[in-house]
């Protein structure tokens, strides 16, 4: 197997997967959030609670810039802050029932999207693709 022909088309299926994944979530500009804020809400929808320092480095932004993107999600009502109860030094960051709601109506988008994308194949390949997003999530994306 040639390592160096393998790690090529990894690249080139990643790049593929942001701009697929750019043009589906093109929709969110409807609900009155900035690319940057989606990302975070993105984030937390997976991953929360949350810390600000997590959220910078998954969205590589600095940390004074994700806190103020926090602070602005915050006062639209799209995600609550808490404190830690082990240590009340640290904030955690979860989507509010309105963040949550919005995201779910981001999906729904998304999803028609990918259903148009993935409209035509077979059972068969359905069944091919599934197997390998499984085998990609559970060997590359862990």
């Amino acid at each position: 197997m040639d390592r160096s022909a393998l790690f090529q088309k990894f690249l080139t299926f990643t790049s593929s997967v942001h701009e697929v994944s750019h043009e589906l979530t093109r929709g969110v500009k409807n609900e009155d959030v900035t690319p940057v804020q989606y990302k975070i809400l993105e984030y937390m929808m997976f991953s929360q609670p949350v810390t600000p320092s997590e959220i910078a480095d998954c969205v590589d932004l600095s940390l004074p810039n994700t806190s103020r993107e926090l602070r602005k999600l915050t006062e639209k009502g799209l995600c609550e802050k808490t404190t830690d109860n082990a240590d009340r030094r640290r904030q955690l960051f979860r989507l509010s029932a309105d963040g949550q709601a919005m995201m779910g109506r981001v999906f729904a988008q998304v999803q028609q999207g990918f259903e148009q994308r993935i409209d035509g194949l077979t059972e068969e390949e359905l069944q091919e693709l599934e197997k390998a997003l499984e085998l990609l999530q559970s060997k590359v994306f862990r």
